[in-house]
Order: C-alpha cells, then structure tokens, then sequence
C-alpha cells in the first residue's frame, strides 16, 4: 500500500505541473519555485509530517520535499534565535541536498553535449 501511496502522490505532483505548465506561460522554473512553496506551507501546518507517513519514500523524492526541509530547518533555527538562527538552521539543515544537487548536475554536464 506504501508503494501505491508514493507513486500517487508524486504522480499527482507531475499532473498537477503537466496542467499547469500546458495552461499557462509558466515556466519549469516558475512551477518548481510554486512548489517549493508550497512545501515550505504545509511544514507549518504539519501537513508534511502526514504526507510522509503516507507516501513515504513518494513524498521525500519530489522537489516539496526540499520545501519542507528548507521550512523545518527555519522554524527550528527561529527558535534558537532569531534571524541568524533561521538561516543557521536553513544552512545546516540543507547543505547536504545542495551539495548533491551540485554533484549530480556536475557529473551530468561531463556526459551530456552542450546545445550550440
């Protein structure tokens, strides 16, 4: 059921970014900055904390998922002190999906043609 749940929520992620995409002038950039967004939101709610129970691995993989990692990291940094907690926080807590992000996007450039 776990399995069902992830491919659910993560697919119903790349519809809802397919309509929005075709709908209208928005760019990639613009839809992964929403939902990005939209993580960060339902971290305050709590709401992401159900969605990872349900979905599991299906609510860690989609780009919400750094949202809720970015959201977390500043409430808990707001509550050592302050701004320079939150971004403290925000750091620390997300320097490690950065970092990946930079290796990856690295290692696909050494086998991937530039476009003229």
């Amino acid at each position: 059921m776990t399995y069902l749940c992830a491919f659910a929520f993560s697919g119903l992620l790349c519809l809802i970014a397919q309509i929005i995409f075709d709908n209208s002038k928005l760019t990639p950039g613009h839809i992964t900055s929403i939902y990005v967004v939209v993580g960060v939101l339902l971290t305050t709610g709590g709401a992401y904390e159900w969605l990872l129970k349900m979905c599991g691995g299906g609510a860690m993989t989609p780009i919400t998922n750094f949202g809720y990692v970015l959201g977390n990291a500043a409430l808990e940094g707001a509550k050592e002190g302050g701004v320079l907690g939150i971004l403290k926080g925000m750091l620390k807590d997300s320097s490690a999906v950065l970092s990946f992000t930079v290796v990856m996007a690295f290692l696909a450039s050494l086998f991937s043609k530039p476009r003229p």
